[in-house]
């Protein structure tokens, strides 16, 4: 690091502090500021006993009703942290418990998919075999035939080779 680096950090750091402290004192004076219009000073030179048991009553009276408010509000604030801790819960037991459901398959016909597909547009049933490529029946039969007639011929060689030499052809 350079040193006016290290010379920037150090001046930001004591303006933070001078601002910190000057912080400190308005909240120091604002305090006693409330304080003495809330709280007016006693005057208690002069007073009769009587008078005097009657400010204490005052400030009695004065003191309950400042402890139910500040009570109210402690419940109040206890009560949303309560609030606010079990949405928290519902908000992650929410968060784990939805999953995405596993896709079914449907069976469509090609009419039903190109009626959804289409829409009105599609008309009557559209035959989609006609394109396919035609297999007559007949060269199946033929290919089964000349496979059974293949192996036939195979065993035929394989016996007769074996009745004759004992000796089993190298390209079986």
């Amino acid at each position: 690091m350079s040193i006016y680096v290290l010379f920037s950090q150090i001046l930001l750091l004591q303006r933070a502090i001078e601002e910190l402290e000057q912080e400190k004192i308005n909240r120091d004076e604002d305090k006693v500021k409330y304080l003495s219009d809330k709280l007016p000073p006693l005057q208690l030179t002069g007073l009769s006993m009587e008078e005097l048991q009657k400010l204490c009553r005052q400030l009695h009276a004065k003191i309950d009703v400042v402890d139910e408010e500040r009570y109210d509000f402690e419940a109040k604030v206890n009560k949303n942290n309560r609030d606010i801790h079990e949405l928290k819960l519902k908000v992650q037991d929410l968060g784990g418990k939805f999953k995405k459901p596993a896709l079914r398959k449907v069976r469509v016909s090609a009419d039903e998919m190109m009626r959804a597909l289409l829409g009105s547009k599609h008309k009557g049933s559209m035959d989609l075999r006609a394109n396919l490529k035609s297999v007559k029946k007949e060269d199946i039969k033929q290919e089964k035939v000349h496979l059974n007639t293949s192996h036939f011929v195979i065993i035929i060689l394989y016996v007769s080779r074996n009745c004759v030499g004992n000796s089993i052809p190298k390209s079986m």
